[in-house]
């Protein structure tokens, strides 16, 4: 039987986009250093304003604040960005839902480029070096970054085993494994574009899911069992994202950050019952697990078998309240010669089970 892989929608098309553009960029990129090396005078980068973001003149461009995001400039990040937009686009997707899941991706891509264009003309302004306006950003480092967040969200307590269980990692520390990385890259190897990517997805994302995104209700906790704006829960604050020994201060940090912007109507407080409700979501969704994404056709089946099962039970309990309720109802006869057994079988009062 040949093996069939179901990808979603919206995952889909974040493969596509992504092996389609960076080929484009590359062949692009490739005629473009043909060309210097027949000019006299070459330029050290090769620049295809129209696929990567390059600060200096995205104005003409402006579609790149979002493709920048899917062009990846050799095979070895492509396959990680796949792999990345593959095995965590599926699970988010079928967690989120497609349209969720889509205004999320936006919102990494989007925003923290947005950000990084202004810090390239800063940092190029206050250094007196033109060259750094002019630097190619591409990668999809702000969408690893939103998905290690998206599943500290989700299943944070959870662990990954590596080398056949030898090394076990939980999920909620791979944001700060990520984040420590990009930062040595960005300072040993000159990786600045990298490391800030790496920041600003992650915090563009945490905020986003923090205080924006609509959560639905897996507890049946929330007002109406509709979900929740944002996740209030306090296993999701900034400071969890760090070492224990490094949350206390990260957090009075926060906390007065976020203080300030609630003063200034940025941001508003959550409330003790928001706060109760996160908490129970954030353990709901603990309970559900991660799953198996290879193994999806078995866990639907089983899902299936499942609600069938409860659904014969609730007919049959249905049915056998409505024989007990005809039998109250109809008027007994009961005829002095019948056996005492019988007698006894007649005047039977049944008494649900509270339980």
């Amino acid at each position: 039987m040949a093996l069939r892989i179901s990808i979603p929608p919206v995952t889909r098309v974040l493969l596509i986009l992504i092996v389609s553009l960076s080929f484009l960029y590359n062949v692009a990129r490739f005629g473009r250093i043909v060309e210097d090396a027949s000019a006299t005078t070459s330029q050290p980068t090769p620049l295809v304003p129209y696929l990567a973001l390059v600060p200096s003149v995205c104005i003409f461009y402006p579609w790149t604040l979002l493709s920048a995001s899917f062009v990846e400039q050799n095979v070895v990040t492509l396959l990680i960005n796949s792999a990345n937009i593959f095995f965590g686009g599926k699970y988010l997707e079928r967690a989120w839902g497609s349209r969720a899941f889509a205004m999320v991706v936006v919102v990494a891509a989007l925003v923290p480029n947005l950000i990084i264009v202004p810090t390239y003309i800063l940092w190029g302004a206050v250094m007196g070096n033109t060259t750094r306006a002019q630097t190619p950003i591409t990668g999809g480092i702000t969408l690893q970054a939103a998905f290690l967040v998206a599943f500290k969200q989700l299943v944070p307590e959870h662990s990954v085993s590596v080398y056949k269980g030898v090394v076990k990692i939980r999920v909620k520390h791979f944001p700060a494994i990520f984040l420590v990385l990009n930062t040595l890259g960005g300072i040993l190897l000159g990786t600045d574009t990298a490391l800030l990517l790496a920041w600003y997805g992650l915090v563009t994302t945490w905020v986003y899911l923090r205080f924006h995104k609509w959560q639905p209700d897996v507890s049946g906790s929330s007002t109406g069992g509709e979900g929740s704006k944002g996740d209030a829960s306090e296993t999701f604050a900034f400071a969890t994202f760090f070492p224990n020994a490094l949350q206390p201060p990260i957090a009075r940090a926060c906390d007065q950050i976020f203080t300030l912007l609630c003063s200034v109507g940025i941001c508003r407080p959550f409330s003790d019952e928001a706060v109760a409700s996160g908490n129970e979501q954030a353990a709901a969704r603990g309970e559900n697990g991660l799953p198996n994404i290879m193994s999806e056709g078995r866990s639907a089946r089983a899902m299936g078998k499942r609600e069938e099962a409860e659904r014969r039970r609730a007919l049959a309990l249905k049915a056998l309240d409505q024989r007990l309720a005809n039998a109250r109802v109809a008027p007994v006869t009961v005829n002095t010669s019948v056996s005492g057994d019988q007698e006894a079988l007649g005047q039977t009062d049944y008494e649900p089970d509270n339980q």
